[in-house]
Parts: C-alpha cells; structure tokens; sequence
C-alpha cells in the first residue's frame, strides 16, 4: 500500500489523505491485482527475465492496456526489471533521481517490488510517495518530480505509452530536497 511522506519522520498510508494531497498535482494513484496464478507470481519472483519472460508477464496484465488504449489513446508497453545486481543500475538511476518534468504522462503500474516517486507541490514543499506491486500511477505531463529505488533496489513496472518522444526527462532546476 502506497505511503506518502512529507518530511523524514511524517507520513500517511491513509488513501484518502495521500488522494488528496496528489490531487493537488493532478497525480492518479489506482489500486489494480496483479495476476496470482502459479506461473506469473513465478516470474514476478525472479530478479531476471528474457525478453520472452517479460512479454509474458505484460500479457498477464495487458487486460489492462487494453482499457488504457481505448479510453486514452496509449499505443505501447513496455516492462522495465530493476534489481540491485543489474549491472549499470546506479547509472540509470541517475537519470531520473534529479527534478524533472516530461512532455508527456509518467505512467506506471507497479507488479512487483517497490520505488519512491518525489514531487514539489506547487507551493514549493516536496513529498515522497511510495508505490509498491497494485499500485497504478499516471504522473501527468509537466509535473515536477524524481524517481529513485527504496532500500529494496527491486521493481518491476509495466510503462505505457502515447508515444516515447514525451517520456525523455526534462530537467529542471530544484533540487530534491530528500
């Protein structure tokens, strides 16, 4: 269950506090199973997966894309796998654990593990949301935030996709301030 903090020694599991506080960004936080059969909760155990084992488990959850292509217009998915023994992990984390925007939506659906996604609000203060497997966020366009892996250092998350030009971060000048 997704927890919201808003400095280091506050925060909320409360989702009608975390809602409300999101809304002041136009954020979506939604709650969504991911698939429990034997084969999927297999694949969601392994740090590694082929290419194969990837698309399988995308089409466990594409019931869901489905609904996102015909009511928003996305076009693709993808799965990104982060564990701590990637190799080049830090490197790619490094792109998004600084301030930035994108020109299009951030939208990600949590299956396994878990991340911690940081905004500033528009009167300046900054939050952290942590998102674990069931969680669905759309991070609207524009929208001043950072990405980093908690403790954990494990996700996997299914990206979607209007288009893959939007999704380059923008960086801007804030600096996260935790």
């Amino acid at each position: 269950m997704a927890e919201l903090f808003w400095d280091k020694d506050c925060s909320t599991r409360d989702r009608e506090e975390i809602q409300s506080i999101l809304k002041k960004l136009d954020v979506q936080l939604s709650y969504w199973a991911v698939a429990d059969g034997a084969d999927a909760q297999d694949l969601l155990g392994q740090d590694i997966l082929s290419d194969d084992q990837k698309e399988q488990l995308l089409e466990y959850h594409d019931h869901y894309f489905s609904r996102l292509r015909n009511e928003q217009g996305y076009q693709s998915r993808d799965l990104i796998v982060l564990h701590k023994n990637l190799e080049g992990l830090d490197g790619l984390l490094q792109k998004f654990n600084r301030c930035h925007t994108h020109d299009d939506d951030e939208v990600r659906y949590i299956i396994d593990g878990s991340g911690i996604f940081g905004f500033v609000l528009p009167n300046g203060e900054q939050v952290k949301l942590k998102v674990e497997a069931g969680e669905f966020i759309n991070v609207p366009k524009d929208t001043e935030h950072w990405f980093h892996l908690d403790p954990s250092r494990r996700i996997k998350a299914v990206r979607y996709f209007t288009g893959k030009d939007g999704w380059v971060p923008v960086y801007t000048e804030t600096e996260a301030r935790f």
